[in-house]
C-alpha cells in the first residue's frame, strides 16, 4: 500500500475551517481506494507572525520538502498583518523556494451549478499561470519614502527558462485535450518582456506541430472568456496576466467558491501545493458560510499529482453528485454549512 504524507496549512481565515472540513473527505477517499493519508498540520499563518514575527521558521520550506504535497486553505489578514507581507513571506517565499513554476486551474461548470453567463454552451478551460517570476518577481525598490520625490519601481523578470517551461507545460497539457492553447500577452504596448513571450511562443510552438497555437492580448481574452468561453481550452499566460484570467474563470463557474489550483514543479518534482484561491475572506470567517467546494476540488487535484487518479475521479464525482442533486452553501444558493457540505461529498463517496 502506498503512503504518503501531506503539510496541512490552514493558515488564516476561512481557510481554517475549509481545509479542516475537506481534509476528512480525502481520508475517506484513501480509505475507500486502499492507500495511506497522514496529514501534518502547520500553525504558519498571520497569528504565527503575530507571536513569532515571521510567517513561517527561517528553514520553512525545507521542511516542506519532506512532504508528497502541501494542501493549503488560506492566507492574510489584512486587519492585522499587511497583505504584502502575509502574502510574499508565506505564499509566495513556498512557490519560489520550492520553484513551483507552474499554477494550474481549472475553470468549469460543475453538475447543477449555474453561472452567470447567458449561454448554453459549456466551457472548459485549463488556466496556466507562470508562477515564480514575471510581474510578481519583487525585484525593484523605493527611494525617497515620504518625500515629494518618491520614487517606487516594480520590475518585471522574464527568464529564457522560466518562460520556456511553463509554455511547454501548456502545450503538453493542450495536446492531451483539444490540441489548442491560447497564449497570452500584450506585446503592442509591452514591447520588451511580452514580445520575448511572443517569440518563446513560436520557438516552443515549433515542437509542437499538432497544437494550433492562437495568440491574445489580455484585455481581448479578458473579454473573450465572458462572451465565448466555449472558443478556449488550454490558456497560458504571465503570473499577473494569467492571475488576473483566472479570477474571471472563477467568476464565469460560479464564483471563488469554485476556484482550485495546482502550484506544480513540472521539471523537477517534489511536493506540489494544492489550494483553493478565495482568499481568507474574513468578513465570514467563523460563520460556517465557507464553501469547501474549491478546497476538496483542489485536493482532487493533490490526488491526480500523486498519481491516485482513480481516488481523483471518485472524488469529483462525489462532488458533482452533490452539486447535481442541488446541495449547496448559501453562496450557491443552498443552506449547508462548510462542515455539513464537505460531509454531503463525504457521503456521496
Amino acid at each position: 500500500m502506498k503512503n504518503y504524507r501531506v503539510a496541512l496549512l490552514p493558515g488564516d481565515g476561512i481557510g481554517t475551517e475549509v481545509l479542516q472540513a475537506a481534509w476528512p473527505v480525502l481520508q475517506a477517499v484513501a480509505d475507500k481506494q486502499g492507500f495511506g493519508l497522514a496529514g501534518d498540520w502547520l500553525p504558519w499563518s498571520c497569528d504565527y507572525y503575530l507571536e513569532q514575527g515571521v510567517m513561517m521558521p527561517a528553514d520553512g520550506v525545507e521542511q516542506l520538502r519532506a512532504f508528497d504535497a502541501i494542501y493549503l486553505g488560506a492566507v492574510g489578514l489584512p486587519a492585522t498583518v499587511p497583505d504584502h507581507i502575509s502574502l510574499r513571506e508565506l505564499l509566495l517565499a513556498i512557490r519560489q523556494g520550492l520553484d513551483l513554476s507552474v499554477n494550474e486551474r481549472p475553470h468549469r461548470l460543475l453538475a447543477g451549478v449555474t453561472g452567470p453567463l447567458r449561454t448554453e454552451k459549456t466551457f472548459d478551460i485549463l488556466c496556466i499561470r507562470e508562477n515564480t517570476e514575471g510581474e510578481y518577481s519583487g525585484a525593484g525598490g523605493r527611494v525617497h519614502r515620504g518625500g515629494d520625490l518618491e520614487v517606487a519601481v516594480e520590475t518585471s523578470i522574464f527568464t529564457r527558462a522560466g518562460v520556456e517551461r511553463v509554455l511547454r507545460y501548456g502545450f503538453e497539457q493542450a495536446r492531451l485535450r483539444s490540441g489548442k492553447l491560447a497564449s497570452v500577452t500584450k506585446s503592442n504596448a509591452q514591447r520588451h518582456s511580452m514580445v520575448f513571450w511572443d517569440e518563446m511562443t513560436d520557438r516552443v510552438a515549433a515542437d509542437y506541430p499538432d497544437v494550433e497555437v492562437t495568440r491574445y492580448h489580455v484585455d481581448a481574452i479578458a473579454a473573450r472568456m465572458i462572451t465565448h468561453p466555449e472558443t478556449l481550452d488550454v490558456v497560458v499566460a504571465s503570473n499577473l496576466f494569467g492571475d488576473i484570467l483566472s479570477d474571471i474563470g472563477a467568476a464565469i463557474q460560479g464564483g471563488l467558491g469554485f476556484a482550485a489550483s495546482a502550484n506544480i514543479n513540472p521539471v523537477s518534482g517534489g511536493p506540489g501545493m494544492f489550494e483553493p484561491v478565495h482568499g481568507s475572506a474574513p468578513d465570514i470567517m467563523g460563520k460556517g458560510l465557507a464553501n469547501p467546494l474549491a478546497t476538496l476540488w483542489a485536493g482532487a487535484l493533490m490526488l491526480q499529482h500523486m498519481g491516485e487518479t482513480a481516488g481523483a475521479a471518485a472524488l469529483m464525482t462525489a462532488i458533482e453528485t452533490v452539486t447535481g442533486a442541488g446541495a449547496g452553501t448559501p453562496d450557491m444558493g443552498g443552506s449547508l454549512s462548510t462542515a455539513e457540505l464537505a460531509q454531503a461529498v463525504q457521503n456521496a463517496l
